[in-house]
Parts: C-alpha cells; sequence; structure tokens
C-alpha cells in the first residue's frame, strides 16, 4: 500500500459514470481506491464489474455517515440528483476537510462551492474542498459559446444530442436500445438542468434541445450563436484558437467534428464554424463522451488540482 496516496472513494459506483472512475483512480499515481459504495452490487467484486479491474476490493453498502467514517481523503459522489445533502453533512460533520466532489446537478448553483469546469473557471478556483462537477451538455454548451459570449446579439440557441449512457443505468424510455432503435427521442425541451446551469454560468440565457439517439456514448451540440456585428469565419476560427490555445481537453478543428471519433476520448473537440452570408449567424458543433470529459475525466482534472497534481496526471492522451 502507497502511504502516498490520497485515499478516495465513490458513492454510487454502479453507474456508467462509476465505472469510469474506478478506472481511472486505478491507473492513477497520486489516488488509492479507498472504497466504492453500490446498494445494488454491495458485497460482489469491484473486478467482476469493471473490466481489468485487479484486486479483491468488493462493492459496499455505506450510508452517509458510513461514509464519512471511511476517513477518506477525497470522496466523488456519483448520485442522482437530489441525493448529495446527506452525504455531505454528515462529511462537514465527521471530516470536514475531505475533498468533495459532486457529479449531480445539486450544487452547481451553490455560490459556496467551486463550479469546475476547468477551461473556464481555473481562475475562479480558491483552494475549495466543495466541487461541483459540471454537466455534459454543460459543457459542450459553454466551451461553444464563450469565445463569443461578448457579441452575442441574442440567446444562443443549441440543439443536443447524446447517447442512451446519458440517462444512466435505472430503466427508461431513455435508455432503452430497442426503443431507441431507427429513432431520435426529443425531451426536456424548455427547462432542462443543463439549460439552467448554462445560463447561470455564463450570465446570459441559453435555449436547449435535448435528443436521447440510439448510440451508446458520446453526446454532439450545435449551436446558433447570433451576433451584434458581422465577423468572417477566419476571424471566427482565431477566436476559438486563442480561447483554448493550450487546452490539452479542448480540440479546435476547421470541419465539424464526429461524435465517433471522440468517444472512449478524454477530450471535447469544437469545429464547423459555418458563418452565414451576413456574417452574424454562426453555427459551431461541438462534441464530446459524455461519461469522460462530460464527467469522470473533468473530475479528475478537478481533482487533480485540488490535491497539488498536475491537471492532467492520470488522464492519457487518447
Amino acid at each position: 500500500m502507497n502511504t502516498d496516496r490520497k485515499r478516495i472513494g465513490i458513492v454510487g459506483a454502479r453507474g456508467h459514470t462509476g465505472v469510469e472512475l474506478i478506472r481511472l483512480i486505478t491507473a492513477h499515481p497520486a489516488l488509492q481506491l479507498a472504497f466504492v459504495s453500490s446498494r445494488e452490487l454491495a458485497g460482489q467484486r469491484v473486478g467482476d464489474h469493471v473490466e481489468g479491474f485487479r484486486g479483491e476490493l468488493c462493492y459496499a453498502s455505506l450510508d452517509a455517515a458510513g461514509v464519512a467514517g471511511q476517513n477518506a481523503d477525497v470522496v466523488i459522489l456519483a448520485l442522482p440528483n437530489g441525493k448529495a445533502e446527506a452525504y455531505v453533512t454528515a462529511i462537514d460533520v465527521a471530516r470536514p476537510d475531505t475533498l468533495i466532489l459532486d457529479l449531480s446537478a445539486d450544487y452547481r448553483f451553490d455560490e459556496r462551492w467551486y463550479y469546475g469546469l476547468p477551461e473556464l473557471t481555473r481562475d475562479k478556483w480558491r483552494g475549495q474542498r466543495r466541487i461541483s462537477n459540471p454537466g455534459c451538455y454543460a459543457t459542450a454548451m459553454q466551451l461553444s459559446i464563450v469565445p463569443l459570449q461578448d457579441l452575442l446579439a441574442a440567446p444562443p440557441v443549441c440543439f443536443g444530442v447524446s447517447g442512451y449512457s446519458g440517462a444512466g443505468t435505472t430503466p427508461s424510455d431513455k435508455n432503452d436500445p430497442e426503443k431507441l432503435r431507427d429513432n431520435l427521442m426529443p425531451y426536456a425541451l424548455t427547462g432542462h438542468m443543463h439549460e439552467k446551469e448554462a445560463s447561470r454560468h455564463l450570465g446570459v440565457p441559453v435555449e436547449f434541445m435535448p435528443h436521447v439517439a440510439s448510440h451508446f456514448r458520446g453526446l454532439t451540440v450545435t449551436t446558433n450563436l447570433y451576433l451584434a456585428r458581422k465577423m468572417a469565419r477566419e476571424d471566427v476560427i482565431a477566436r476559438f484558437r486563442h480561447a483554448y490555445e493550450g487546452e490539452p481537453l479542448v480540440t479546435v478543428l476547421d470541419e465539424a467534428p464526429w461524435v465517433s471519433r471522440v468517444a472512449n476520448r478524454h477530450h471535447a473537440e469544437i469545429g464547423g464554424f459555418a458563418v452565414s452570408a451576413d456574417g452574424k449567424r454562426v453555427v459551431v458543433v461541438a462534441t464530446l463522451d459524455n461519461l469522460l470529459k462530460g464527467a469522470a475525466t473533468q473530475a479528475m482534472q478537478n481533482i487533480n488540482r485540488a490535491i497539488s497534481v498536475d491537471e492532467m496526471t492520470g488522464i492519457p492522451l487518447l
């Protein structure tokens, strides 16, 4: 056992993102997986559910007090929306210095928590021990809008399509491969949580229309940006390249990115950059893997910064 490593645990580890987190943590030189909590898988070996995992660690069923009693340095909450508070409260009482990273939307609107979209909020981190991980769609939308945000003449309009892994593991129409076969399923066409999230953190209203498709992982967001003044396409691309220069997990392309090319990879891709004849409407396409840059990879970026290692530690550039 390497005592120099930070002890980290995951609550809600049964889901698709939990599997990705386990893989990333297992390969991380500064982290040691201390526990994985899942009520449904309690007592079963992690290796039976996560391909490539070695060791005898088993899933446990831990309530809030049980998680707080694990004395972990870092706790990741990978729970459905509305379920994090009891765990945060218990850790606040028992071990307040614990680093908590919440993957749900529960604290994305809480000013006391750091909202961790590193490429856009890195300079706002002040050593906070409570980090809210952005939503997958909200990440893609914000990355698509920020480079031209100062020129907006109207709310951005975003059309999103995600693989069904984004709907989680609890059975529903949105993750039923048979119902999604040859289909595109619209849902929450106004007021989606990620619409509210992007609007809040950008400080401008964002309109968002999400859909689920029949592929498993990866999402695409196509965004209309209406501008107050005319811009040439090369100037638009230059803005995006400047905004994300030196960012290893954001790639700016000339052509529109494909979901199939970013699935199972850790970065986001932004491209397309179609400009209307009058130069005042720009269409941008962003893709990312909703389980990685949209969740687990971004969590690792945030945790790395908080434990004082390089932000890219343990994140392979595939």
